[in-house]
């Protein structure tokens, strides 16, 4: 893969690991147009890497990432017509579309300060962990904008219920990340200086499962989030089905017969 301008991006060949760094840390990590940009075509990338089996996103320094930077995007903004902003806004949805359409799970390690944008990816990622300074706000009310930004009142529910999303996204208030734990929306909180070490070595365990399982799991959360009961067993058990006839399955039961770990796809 070309390696990205605009943040770090190190692929661990041994591991299947991939980590992308947010590097503005003297900006909290702040977006401008080209790291959204950027951002998104490389998760599409990633989903085309075979040897990637699983992305750990992160920020530098003492934040995540503090969302859109207030000068390289926010004041541009106000120089474009209504076609330029939305022209925007489709793109800072196509990134969260990006990484759930990713086939890699995607796990977000929050070091610190994760607010407006920087928590709806911290969001749309498949699992965060983070350190117990790492703070989360939905800012977009703060700044006369709706809370339903980048997919985040569709994204947030399905972590937290309907009734603390609400809450969330219409005050924009930070909550601490024993809260966000508290809530579901956090998956677990570590010691500041950890949630890297922590990411990486969950997403090096996850990188050795079954890759195709993996992905089938990770887009039935999302497809089957419009379902009704009836519609969901039955692709549940089409899949099942499928996925019997795989060779991971076949190894499962061949390694455990040989009391050995097995080695999937």
């Amino acid at each position: 893969m070309k390696h990205p301008t605009t943040f770090l991006y190190e692929h661990n060949a041994a591991t299947g690991v991939a980590t992308i760094t947010l590097n503005r840390p003297d900006r909290l990590n702040a977006l401008t147009f080209d790291i959204y940009d950027e951002l998104r075509q490389t998760f599409r990338t990633l989903d085309g890497e075979s040897s990637v089996r699983a992305i750990v996103i992160t920020g530098s320094g003492k934040a995540f990432c503090s969302g859109g930077d207030v000068h390289d995007i926010i004041g541009a903004l106000f120089s474009r017509d209504p076609g330029g902003l939305l022209e925007f806004t489709r793109m800072t949805c196509d990134l969260v579309l990006a990484i759930r359409q990713c086939r890699r799970p995607v796990i977000a390690a929050l070091n610190g300060t994760t607010a407006g944008a920087g928590a709806v990816i911290a969001t749309a990622c498949d699992i965060r962990i983070a350190a117990a300074s790492a703070r989360i706000a939905f800012l977009f009310t703060k700044v006369g904008l709706s809370g339903a930004d980048m997919g985040a009142a569709w994204l947030l529910p399905r972590l937290v219920g309907s009734g603390r999303a609400t809450e969330l996204l219409m005050t924009g208030d930070f909550i601490t990340a024993d809260e966000a734990f508290r809530i579901g929306l956090y998956n677990r909180v570590v010691s500041d200086g950890d949630a890297l070490a922590t990411a990486t070595a969950f997403a090096e365990q996850i990188a050795k499962g079954p890759s195709l399982a993996l992905e089938i799991t990770k887009h039935a959360i999302d497809r089957e989030a419009t379902m009704d009961l009836h519609a969901a067993l039955e692709s549940e058990a089409q899949i099942q089905a499928s996925l019997m006839t795989h060779a991971d399955f076949r190894e499962a039961y061949d390694a455990f017969v040989a009391r050995r770990q097995p080695k999937f796809l």
